[in-house]
């Protein structure tokens, strides 16, 4: 059963999202349902023209005007009918555009969260589908005014002509009334589930699409098209339900309709017997009982308010995931300090990260490891807040993510993905993603600092390509990721496993270009190869959703547990004794004292002969750590597994 009233808790936001939408098109619902009425009113008029013109041609009187006026009443109605189709479909096409751009903006501003919840798919059919069917609501509502205006206008005009005329219809009222109420509950329950299996066949088909690789390469087709279309058999029969709702309710309104009509002609032919009413008043009381009996207007009009409310009941379903709320308090200056302070978060009901406490100093690199499963996404996601923890609290240079604006916020952090989305007319816009006016040659020098520049300019309109039309591997797109992190800069830079498709050479020398330079913004990484982990100051060791030990990649190797998460305890990245760097497939691409620009090894290795820039309180520049050098990142707080180098 669809859930009702107060036991529904998108029912509330359906209705505001329905009134402010109807607001929003206001001044055409107005004149939608003046039009509608004047056209009602007018088809009230034209039995009475009528009538009255057949009684003056019956009395061989003049009757031409009256002729003449029936005629511009058929004209008027038929200009009115023309504009209130123009007006429905208008306010119609404003409606649902209105409505697609809120739930828009309420899904990406409530983030992950909504996807999680609804999945992509679902969504999509509710902000396109839904929110098509939603937006008929406002001209729904002006036409039932009109489509009820009819009803009672003819019970009026038989009034009108004889009381009696009027007693008789109203007698077999409360059968009409009880129909048109049985015809919207049951179409609005049959609407629900229909939308709802609509949604479930469009989720499944977004996971088929996103996966179609995956079901070519495993040749699947059969299955997987039997799996998206498994609601297939309870769609079809919430769409027959529909119809057999609507189709009884027409033949009880054939049954009904014609005898209220009929005894309303009988009882006004008895009076014409007794000269109480005149051939054209008959002609006129028969022409008003069909309007007061349209009940096939009014359960049209019902069935499709009634769809509509249901959509818009999912798009309520939307709105209840609430949108993130930001503060006010502005962001000081600062090196870019991140504090994690007993963060818990959870996911699907399970504790992913449990009282996790980190500090990354102004300026620094830690690497997040651990095995898959261990929240090193979730705890990126949480740095800089696309997600929020259940408890605890993240800052940033001291200040709580929670209280800082939404510009302050995104302009101090910067993302790059696994597999990132890359969004934009161009590779050129693409890369510039999220800045208010980026230059061309902050564009450029970015792709360079990423290696994406010689790629791009292979490209047939180099940086004007279109995306859709810029064919690219894995480590390319991910290489333009990174460009895009790089140019929008800011104080923190959280790389999200987003080195993962690179081959080890490209690694490197983007590594060194990250860290090379010394100080600068304050840098988080995913990092699932060792190679990376080596590359930063710091190692967070995720398990279990705790932290069990910060400290260098060299210090921890010494602990089985920790060379296991990457690869059975065993160093499958070919690690060499001598320099503490790990390489995959054994090959140093810089063996041998020559790395990629000729830099002298000694120079230009990072952590060469295992002496990383934070050991022995020294950094690479023989900078003291004590007059203002960069400190080690440790996990403050006492007792707690994985203070410095413990396991």
């Amino acid at each position: 059963m669809t859930p009702r009233g107060d036991d529904d808790p998108a029912a509330g936001p359906a209705r505001a999202l329905l009134r402010d939408a109807t607001r929003y098109s206001g001044a055409r619902c107005l004149a939608l349902c003046l039009v509608s009425i004047a056209a009602t009113g007018a088809g009230l008029l034209l039995p009475a023209a009528l009538g009255r013109a057949l009684d003056l041609v019956l009395a061989h009187a003049p009757a031409t005007g009256w002729v003449l006026c029936c005629a511009g009443l058929v004209l008027l109605l038929g200009l009115l009918d023309a504009v209130q189709t123009v007006l429905t479909g208008t306010v119609d096409a404003r409606t649902t555009a209105w409505l697609r751009r809120r739930l828009t903006g309420h899904v990406l501003g409530a983030g992950p969260r909504a996807a999680d919840r609804f999945g992509s798919g679902d969504l999509v059919a509710r902000l396109v589908g839904n929110a098509a069917e939603a937006g008929t609501t406002p001209a729904a509502r002006a036409a039932l005014v009109a489509a009820l205006a009819g009803p009672v206008g003819g019970v009026v005009a038989l009034g009108l002509i004889d009381w009696w005329l009027a007693a008789v219809f109203l007698a077999g009222a409360p059968v009409l009334a009880l129909l048109l109420r049985a015809v919207s509950r049951d179409t609005s329950e049959s609407a629900s589930r229909y939308q709802r299996a609509q949604g479930r066949i469009a989720a499944a088909l977004a996971e088929a699409v996103e996966g179609v690789r995956t079901v070519r390469a495993a040749g699947t087709e059969g299955r997987e098209t039997a799996r998206v279309l498994r609601p297939l058999p309870e769609l079809s029969r919430a769409g027959h339900r529909m119809w057999r709702v609507q189709g009884r309710a027409a033949a009880r309104a054939v049954a009904v309709a014609p005898l209220l009509q009929l005894a309303v002609v009988a009882v006004a032919g008895v009076l014409l017997t007794r000269d109480r009413l005149s051939v054209g008043e008959v002609l006129a009381a028969s022409r008003y009982a069909v309007l007061a009996t349209g009940v096939g207007v009014l359960v049209g009009r019902l069935a499709g308010l009634a769809r509509a409310r249901a959509a818009a009941r999912r798009l309520g379903e939307v709105e209840t995931e609430p949108a993130t709320a930001y503060g006010t308090r502005g962001l000081p200056d600062g090196p870019g300090r991140l504090e994690l302070r007993g963060v818990t978060a959870r996911r699907g009901g399970r504790t992913v990260l449990d009282g996790v406490d980190l500090d990354v100093p102004g300026g620094t690199t830690l690497a997040v490891v651990g095995r898959s499963g261990a929240g090193k996404s979730l705890l990126a996601a949480l740095a800089g807040r696309l997600a929020d923890p259940d408890a605890g609290e993240v800052l940033l240079d001291g200040v709580p993510l929670r209280e800082l604006p939404h510009e302050d916020l995104r302009g101090a952090v910067g993302y790059a993905f696994a597999r990132p989305a890359l969004l934009g007319g161009t590779v050129g816009q693409a890369i510039g993603l999220g800045l208010p006016s980026p230059s061309p040659g902050l564009v450029h020098e970015a792709a360079r600092t990423a290696l994406a520049d010689d790629f791009v300019r292979r490209l047939p309109d180099g940086y004007d390509t279109p995306v859709a039309d810029a064919p690219r591997s894995g480590g390319e797109s991910q290489r333009l990721g990174l460009a895009r992190a790089f140019a929008h800069g800011g104080r923190l830079l959280i790389l999200d496993d987003a080195l993962s498709s690179l081959d080890t050479v490209t690694e490197r020398r983007i590594t060194d270009a990250l860290f090379g330079d010394g100080p600068g913004a304050t840098r988080l990484l995913v990092a699932h190869r060792g190679a990376t982990a080596a590359c930063a100051d710091a190692v967070a060791w995720l398990d279990g959703g705790r932290v069990r030990a910060v400290g260098r990649h060299e210090e921890l190797w010494r602990f089985p547990e920790y060379r296991a998460v990457f690869g059975d305890g065993a160093d499958p990245e070919g690690r060499d004794a001598d320099d503490g760097a790990v390489f995959r497939d054994g090959a140093d691409p810089f063996r041998d004292g020559a790395g990629p620009d000729t830099t002298d090894t000694d120079q230009g290795a990072v952590f060469r002969d295992g002496a990383g820039p934070f050991r022995d309180g020294a950094d690479p520049d023989t900078t003291d750590m004590d007059h203002g050098g960069p400190r080690p990142v440790r996990a403050p707080g006492a007792g707690r597994a994985g203070r410095d180098v413990t396991a």
